[in-house]
């Protein structure tokens, strides 16, 4: 590994920072010093839930009171649609995206009749009924206004880029199958970029040569990989840490109740006391206890 190391702590300010947030901002700092590199802050402010300045506010005053600190001036997607419009519009000219129409409960009614589940995965495993629509019927229900998303076609992103590979420092070598989750949405009406593809473009943006992330984004990487190559974008190393779950198996999370840091310093929790009890919380597998 090279001493230009750039990591970055990309969190969704929707809600408190919690101590999944401190795992990951230390997993990407800790990197990054030891090689001498930077890393650096990005808010992933996309939805429309992540907007809200409080939150910002909230999540910057908890990283200093816990003494994190980054390099930079931090990215703002929000600030950013135009960048990721322009990935689209390249997508949309080389053939690569589509129009889908279908709304959730056509395509959960679709899984079902093919006999699969019809859950909701990374791709929803969208069975490609739109991908093969004549040209003529979709501009007709473009221009008359019909709801749609644009998915990425998989089939033909494996036609152009094969099966790629990308370095994992836990797992080793990689292999991406770019249709292993189905043809994933990158664009709605509501939301101008998933996460997907902000992601990388901003990664790619920003330099960032390692990726700290939890686990259970793991198989999201195989659809990074394949936007990488298709836009041809650098491809980090990528480190997929353990998550911190409690007593119970269950992953802590904003949506299932984990305790802010917020709360922890009302409570009486100095810094020390976090840092210390995340130690002890890896050290047991992940289990968090205060």
């Amino acid at each position: 590994m090279h001493r230009d190391v750039v990591t970055r702590f990309a969190p969704t300010p929707s809600g408190p920072l919690h101590v999944g947030h401190v795992l990951a901002a230390c997993r990407a700092r800790e990197l990054a010093d030891a090689h001498g590199g930077c890393c650096l802050l990005r808010i992933e402010d996309i939805d429309a839930r992540a907007q809200d300045p409080r939150w910002v506010a909230m999540m910057e005053a908890d990283l200093a009171w816990l003494g994190l600190h980054f390099d930079g001036v931090p990215m703002v997607q929000r600030l950013r649609f135009g960048v990721y419009e322009r990935a689209l519009d390249d997508l949309r000219a080389r053939g690569l995206l589509y129009p889908c129409f279908c709304t959730r409960g056509e395509i959960k009614a679709q899984l079902a009749e093919l006999g699969r589940a019809p859950h909701e995965s990374l791709g929803d495993q969208y069975p490609g009924t739109c991908s093969s629509l004549p040209p003529d019927v979709v501009q007709e229900r473009l221009a008359a206004g019909k709801p749609h998303c644009w998915r990425l076609d998989m089939r033909r992103v494996q036609d152009v880029i094969g099966c790629p590979t990308w370095d994992d420092l836990r797992r080793g070598t990689q292999r991406c199958v770019p249709t292993a989750f189905g043809d994933v949405v990158l664009a709605r009406k509501e939301f101008p970029a998933s996460y997907h593809l902000a992601v990388v473009v901003d990664d790619a943006a920003q330099g960032v040569t390692h990726v700290t992330r939890g686990e259970d984004l793991f198989a999201a990487t195989h659809i990074h990989r394949a936007l990488q190559g298709v836009l041809g974008l650098p491809v980090p190393t990528y480190a997929h840490h353990q998550l911190l779950r409690d007593n119970a198996g269950k992953r802590l999370a904003k949506r299932d109740g984990a305790r802010s840091i917020a709360s922890l310093r009302e409570a009486g929790y100095a810094p020390q006391d976090i840092m210390r009890s995340l130690r002890r919380a890896l050290e047991r597998g992940g289990i968090w206890e205060v």
